[in-house]
């Protein structure tokens, strides 16, 4: 079996400049619009753009599959076709021009990308069955997973099988077409730790070659940083927000969090890591609950902590019109608009975020310093880069406290915050 080369390893990743104090935001592409259509959707980017985002992440736009579909039009996720147009959604030119008028606005697009999985009825099961996974007959068979409490069936899709080469070959082709069709800018990797790392180096190295990318991996394996992926998933700090939430946690569990990331022995990932920071995407809002329902009167402070910790921001679209609602999955349910009173807010926050290099990404950012404000409730930092600096004090808690900052006696309200920009 031949293997594919080596990557050599990455002893401090750079990442596109563009990204050093980027924020990133989700678009579900079928819900984001009464029409659900890249060209619908295209009409929102002057918004965005004066709203302050700087990457759009794209939900895949390939077919869906048909054989098995769960619900009347499938999941993004079963796809029948890595390298054409979802009808549902327009055409290849409704794309070209999407990203062409994204760069117009100097926004960057990524589009997520299935390479675990394929539909059933996607023509390499029948073409190249040796590219999937075979159970003791030889057969195709469902995706499933048995390392949880319970076993997990995603019968709409089907497992590729990496042992193969000519498999890696003509994944990293789908992905190459993209890029050359449409000028992506990168790539969000869907279930990524579930694909083999070298394979995904491999890919690096070869998207590199066209345009250089920004990667994002849906997993939070350290390894994916070393030479293929520029940012992963932090569902550490997700989960503590989430126990916020419920009143199970708060600035405690805060303060051992960041202990913990300036640990080099709990840590565990290289000072080059970005880590996207978020209180919602896709599968939070779908199968766990909305804002609302997750953290109640606490949503706010918790947002502004993703655009103040280290790491990058993630705003999924619709939360700036607090959005309400669970989105169906696997059927049109399309976003309500009818306020966004949370953009100012995100508008704020966006431009804190690329305005001060003390909240950069990854190695451009500066590390926490916890502050002793007089107060355990209060969950108090400071992030220094030369004469830049941003002070952070948030309130977790439902009645208003007190403390001391420079000298000066303070007050937040319940679930309130406080952000300064002096030295």
């Amino acid at each position: 079996m031949s293997q594919t080369p080596a990557v050599p390893a990455a002893t401090e990743m750079s990442h596109v400049p563009w990204s050093r104090q980027a924020n990133i935001y989700q678009v579900n592409l079928r819900q984001y619009t009464p029409e659900g259509t890249l060209k619908a959707f295209a009409a929102e980017l002057p918004r965005l753009k004066k709203m302050g985002v700087d990457m759009l992440w794209l939900m895949p736009w390939q077919p869906i599959g048909r054989e098995n579909r769960k619900g009347g039009l499938g999941s993004y996720y079963s796809i029948s076709d890595y390298t054409a147009i979802n009808p549902e959604f327009g055409t290849l030119d409704d794309a070209r021009m999407l990203v062409k008028q994204a760069h117009a606005l100097g926004m960057k697009v990524i589009l997520d990308w299935v390479a675990n999985h394929t539909a059933w009825d996607h023509p390499w099961t029948r073409a190249h069955k040796d590219w999937y996974k075979l159970n003791a007959k030889g057969e195709i068979y469902p995706v499933t997973f048995t390392e949880g409490p319970e076993p997990e069936y995603w019968t709409d899709v089907v497992a590729l099988n990496y042992d193969n080469p000519a498999l890696r070959e003509a994944m990293i082709a789908s992905m190459a077409f993209w890029v050359r069709e449409v000028d992506l800018d990168g790539f969000r990797c869907d279930v990524a730790s579930l694909v083999p790392t070298p394979f995904w180096e491999r890919a690096r190295q070869a998207l590199d070659a066209i345009k250089p990318m920004f990667m994002l991996a849906e997993s939070d394996k350290a390894d994916l940083h070393r030479a293929a992926f520029d940012m992963t998933y932090s569902w550490d700090l997700a989960d503590i927000f989430k126990a916020i939430g419920k009143g199970q946690a708060g600035a405690a569990e805060l303060r051992a969090w960041v202990a913990r990331q300036a640990d080099p022995k709990t840590n565990g990932y290289p000072a080059h890591a970005y880590r996207m920071r978020f209180t919602s995407n896709h599968d939070f809002n779908s199968w766990h609950g909305t804002d609302a329902e997750l953290y109640g009167d606490a949503y706010q402070a918790l947002a502004v902590l993703t655009f103040t910790l280290p790491g990058m921001p993630l705003i999924y679209g619709g939360q700036e019109a607090r959005l309400a609602k669970r989105l169906e999955f696997f059927e049109k349910d399309p976003i309500a608009w009818k306020t966004r009173e949370l953009e100012p807010f995100y508008a704020e926050l966006l431009a804190l975020k690329r305005q001060h290099l003390a909240l950069g990404n990854g190695q451009y950012g500066a590390p926490v310093e916890l502050l002793d404000v007089g107060n355990a409730q209060l969950f108090a930092f400071r992030r220094s880069a030369g004469s830049d600096a941003v002070t952070v004090v948030v309130n977790l808690g439902k009645q208003a406290q007190s403390y001391t900052l420079a000298g000066q006696r303070l007050s937040l309200p319940a679930w309130g915050w406080s952000i300064s920009t002096r030295p």
